[in-house]
């Protein structure tokens, strides 16, 4: 493997987990980060540069290795086949599903929990989804904050420190003050969870963790940019509703 890629404090945090393999598979990322006195980012960007997805995906390859037969299918491929107006949402919808990486929820719902304050951004169409974001996490009990305002998200960034995560929600991950937002955050060691639906957005090489949704090429509003948000919102509730579940706010009947 090219350890040789990694930065002093990521090869320290890899010897331990290969050294380590029966503890670090009953770890979760947040427990690591107290053991290896590394950032959870760091944690996530080391399994990164080794060949894993996330954290987690680590963990499940070292059950593989203990002959564990633990595996993942989050859902089928999408039906393309039949072209609509309702066949668009739904292949939108099943191929966003089908790109979901279980690696990346658990990590992003680790790296929620261990934050002291989480800070959403977004701009036009994606601020309502942003918003929904903020309260259901707020529910829970976390303290989160909200921002548009693209002179506030510059300014903000600057200022956040690393007990922080910062969310952005964005279709097409290009928008100047959000990528200059995280590229200021990832400086900084801030982790970074970024929801879009643009696989080559300039957002994703300052991102910790991203969830990448299918974004369909059609656009039945050609002369204005409102591409659908259906991606996004799948993306952001499922996000949502497993931290729910991991935070043990939500409650079975």
């Amino acid at each position: 493997m090219p350890t040789k890629e990694l930065s002093p404090t990521e090869l320290h945090l890899w010897n331990i987990v290969e050294n380590n393999p029966e503890k670090i598979a009953k770890m979760s990322i947040v427990k690591l980060s107290q053991y290896a006195h590394v950032s959870t980012a760091t944690i996530v960007r080391t399994m990164q540069k080794m060949g894993y997805g996330g954290y987690t995906s680590y963990r499940e390859s070292l059950k593989i290795r203990n002959n564990s037969n633990s595996t993942f299918n989050v859902l089928n491929e999408a039906d393309d086949k039949i072209r609509s107006v309702i066949t668009k949402n739904e292949i939108e919808m099943n191929n966003t599903l089908h790109n979901l990486s279980y690696s990346t929820i658990e990590d992003s719902i680790s790296m929620t929990k261990q934050a002291k304050i989480v800070y959403i951004f977004a701009r036009g169409l994606s601020e309502s989804i942003a918003e929904e974001i903020m309260v259901k996490l707020q529910l829970t009990g976390k303290y989160c904050e909200f921002h548009s305002d693209p002179n506030i998200i510059r300014t903000i960034a600057s200022k956040i420190k690393k007990d922080a995560l910062a969310i952005f929600i964005t279709l097409n991950g290009e928008t100047d003050e959000l990528v200059a937002a995280a590229q200021k955050l990832s400086k900084n060691d801030i982790p970074v969870l970024t929801f879009t639906t643009n696989k080559a957005g300039k957002i994703l090489a300052f991102s910790t963790l991203s969830f990448i949704g299918y974004k369909s090429k059609t656009n039945y509003f050609p002369e204005y940019e409102v591409r659908s948000r259906l991606p996004l919102q799948i993306m952001t509730r499922i996000f949502c509703d497993a931290y729910s579940v991991r935070a043990n706010f939500y409650k079975s009947n």
